[in-house]
């Protein structure tokens, strides 16, 4: 019997790796092998498959003595997940002459019942779009991950329920009806509509301008103040003042969200991730032996909320600083190394105390002497906003008006001054303002001698890094975007000082 071979797709976070599937039929006693560097789950494909394959109407390869060996190529790459069962499926009935399959480039993913029904899976998104770059016409996937696959355009894609159909569809003799196509997944674009909005919080109105300035720039808050003050209820509101993510941008969360097969679904809803303060460094970072994303990949284009921030490990809090800083995060490993993307806010809390407070107002000593420096001076200078949530008088927390509209007012605020930076940054790889560089800064950010001599002051009166510096003018610039200024002025600057780290 002659080689077969037919193709699936490897996804992964950044993407996906072309894989072919060869079957080879010979005789002898029987055997069922899969070569190619294949996880656990593949190899325990042959039992899937073979129930699948006898369920359908087809003789089962465990029926026959023959030795049939499947080969995953390339043969260095790892590959992993139950996508490969209905692929080595078709294969082998083809090598088998069960069946006859035309000619159309054609991608197969899905996991098979013992029944022979399709299974959703993990990673269609990714392996859609590497098809589709790839230059193949069609994708035959389960029906639960049509509406995924889908989202990507100018490819074909065809839900499926069971082997069965998959082999009506693809047989050129048969007068089975035919699969029909996935319509193309409109997106909507929305607002989240958070439980928590600003409105919802009465006082802190300094927090809540720091929070529609750290959505209008994309900028790093800290909020420190004893427990209850409302600091956990101001990071939730957040996902409320953050613009809807573009198709592009939507599509790639999506990805990301669909390989770790968590429960986000289709939206242009900014991702809100927010992992407790006893997370392991590899559910936080990512890693593993086979390099994973951690929850600061799957908070991508969103929020990363970081409750009781200094109680998470030391090494996981100093891991920050290269995604804070270059938007990625490096995993490296004997087997291999990965990077990931981490384009989030972090929006961090924090009691200075963590017994009972003793009135003082210097927060950061008490931050200091109570956690004796385990938020290093690093992580602190890359962090734009630092936020006091204190307590809110009770004369404030009886009333019981609420300042209808001020979420929607901030809404639009924030979309004059992104509009703005869009404008702005339109030839820079930067898309807001905490994403320029020193160049952007440079060349496109107008101070005059007013605002420059005010900042060399503050620079030497503070001791500021040059990191901080430029995270102060880029603060200062999101500040004169939602005073709809042209240019920085010397009050949007102090505005900016005032939310400036002590560190």
């Amino acid at each position: 019997m002659a080689i077969t071979q037919i193709h699936t797709i490897q996804p992964n976070i950044l993407g996906g790796n072309l894989v072919n599937i060869e079957v080879d039929i010979s005789n002898g006693l029987h055997a069922f092998s899969i070569v190619g560097l294949a996880g656990k789950a593949i190899d325990e494909a042959k039992d899937r498959v073979g129930s699948a394959i006898k369920h359908t109407g087809f003789k089962s390869p465990k029926s026959k003595n023959q030795k049939v060996i499947v080969s995953l190529s390339p043969a260095d790459l790892k590959k992993e997940g139950p996508l490969f069962d209905l692929p080595i499926a078709i294969t082998y009935l083809l090598a088998a002459e069960e069946i006859e399959i035309d000619n159309e480039k054609r991608i197969y993913l899905g996991e098979l019942g013992l029944d022979g029904t399709l299974r959703p899976v993990r990673g269609t998104l990714s392996a859609t779009r590497v098809a589709k770059n790839l230059g193949f016409k069609e994708v035959i996937v389960p029906i639960e991950n049509a509406s995924e696959a889908a989202l990507i355009e100018d490819i074909t894609i065809y839900p499926a329920s069971s082997l069965s159909e998959v082999i009506a569809h693809v047989s050129p003799q048969t007068d089975t009806a035919k699969l029909k196509p996935q319509p193309i997944t409109e997106i909507s674009q929305s607002w989240h509509e958070s439980t928590i909005n600003l409105e919802d919080i009465k006082g802190q109105e300094s927090a809540k301008r720091g929070l529609i300035i750290a959505a209008a720039g994309g900028h790093n808050v800290m909020f420190v103040g004893p427990p209850g003050t409302g600091k956990t209820m101001l990071a939730r509101a957040l996902r409320s003042l953050l613009p809807p993510l573009s198709r592009e941008e939507a599509l790639e969360v999506t990805a990301i969200h669909s390989i770790a097969n968590t429960d986000y679904n289709i939206s242009t809803r900014p991702p809100f991730r927010s992992p407790h303060h006893t997370s392991s460094h590899t559910a936080l970072v990512g890693g593993g032996t086979n390099p994973k994303p951690g929850e600061i990949t799957l908070a991508h284009r969103g929020v990363l909320f970081m409750d009781e921030f200094p109680e998470f490990d030391r090494r996981s809090l100093d891991a920050l600083r290269q995604p804070l800083e270059d938007r990625v995060v490096t995993i490296s490993r004997i087997q291999g190394s990965a990077e990931f993307p981490a384009d989030f806010i972090l929006v961090a809390a924090l009691n200075p105390y963590r017994g009972s407070e003793d009135g003082t107002t210097d927060l950061l000593r008490a931050m200091n002497e109570t956690y004796k420096n385990k938020v290093s001076g690093p992580i602190l200078d890359r962090i734009d906003l630092w936020l006091e949530v204190p307590h809110v008088p009770y004369d404030t927390l009886t009333k019981l008006n609420r300042t209808e509209g001020e979420t929607d007012a901030a809404r639009n605020q924030i979309l004059s001054a992104r509009d703005k930076q869009t404008e702005r940054l339109k030839n820079s790889p930067a898309k807001i303002n905490s994403g320029m560089s020193a160049r952007d800064i440079e060349n496109l950010i107008g101070l005059d001698d007013d605002v420059k001599g005010l900042l060399k002051q503050s620079s030497a009166k503070l001791n500021l890094s040059p990191r901080s510096y430029h995270r102060l003018v880029k603060v200062a610039r999101t500040i004169a975007d939602l005073d709809n200024s042209t240019e920085i002025q010397a009050n949007h600057v102090l505005e900016a000082l005032q939310y400036r780290v002590p560190v």
